[in-house]
């Protein structure tokens, strides 16, 4: 099996590269037409675990979503009998917010029975979705409020703790309150897709993070092409941090993957190149 550089969250030794999870879902940023293609054409247990042995076999262990579900889980586990590689499950559910969970808290039993179902699911980090974290964002008191109480609960599941969120102030007032979290899911491209502030600024919020960060959209979803989007992330982003990227068949994922290693590895590629008419007059005669 192909090693792929890798870091270390939580003490857990995962993959630089993590296998994105919204090809598969049918979350395309795009139109609904695109939404239904995948869930008709993607969304399909044998589809997705020849995708995601892609990944296992070149040494991308990890995977990140909505895992709590099927096909996906079902398809995870084929690829992991048919590769022999464990595929380690970084779960990002959602949990019920309503306008009196900042100061009265989130009602425990409901969160401790969704977390107790991920850890049943093979879960090994659970980061509450963006649409929970961000919620308990206060800028006035610099704090993610009522956070704590769900990352007792993942810990008391031994599970590895984190954030998922969209917002910078999240990396930055977790890491001022310490709270005890292990890593951090952020946007990051070079176009600023779903970004709330400025490129640069992200990349020092992520730069000066207390914990490594697994970033998300790196092709903008699908706004950029793999060779502009993988120079930028790679090339802009900690040893320790990580790439969260999803593709929709196995060659896609082949190529993605090779051309990580290329831009890591400092060497060439030998990727083929996609050709049109227009192109004929600048292909190499030699």
């Amino acid at each position: 099996m192909n090693q792929f550089p890798r870091t270390v969250v939580g003490g857990l030794s995962i993959s630089r590269m993590l296998i994105g999870t919204n090809w598969f879902l049918g979350w395309s940023h795009t139109t609904a037409a695109k939404d239904n293609f995948i869930k008709e054409n993607i969304r399909e247990r044998k589809t997705m675990a020849r995708i995601i042995e892609v990944y296992l076999r070149n040494g991308v262990d990890a995977i990140m979503g909505q895992i709590d579900n099927d096909p996906l889980k079902s398809a995870i586990c084929d690829a992991e009998d048919s590769t022999g590689v464990k595929c380690h499950i970084i779960s990002t559910p959602h949990f019920p917010v309503n306008a009196e969970t900042p100061t009265k808290g989130f009602d425990l039993s409901e969160a401790e029975r969704i977390i107790a179902h991920n850890k049943s699911m093979g879960a090994e980090f659970l980061l509450p979705h963006q649409c929970t974290t961000d919620a308990m964002v206060d800028r006035c008191t610099r704090t993610l409020r009522k956070m704590d109480d769900l990352c007792a609960l993942i810990r008391k599941y031994e599970m590895i703790p984190g954030l998922s969120t969209h917002m910078p102030e999240s990396i930055i007032y977790s890491d001022e309150s310490g709270l005890d979290v292990e890593t951090y899911i952020s946007m990051y491209n070079s176009m600023g897709f779903l970004m709330q502030v400025e490129v640069d600024w992200v990349a020092n919020v992520i730069r000066n993070a207390k914990k490594p960060v697994m970033t998300i959209k790196p092709m903008a979803a699908g706004q950029l092409r793999p060779f502009q989007a993988l120079t930028f992330v790679w090339n802009t982003l900690r040893p320790q941090d990580m790439v969260t990227v999803g593709t929709m068949t196995p060659a896609e994922a082949e190529e993605v993957i090779e051309i990580s290693l290329k831009i890591l590895e400092g060497r060439d590629s030998q990727i083929k190149l996609q050709e049109t008419r227009s192109k004929s007059s600048i292909k190499s005669k030699a």
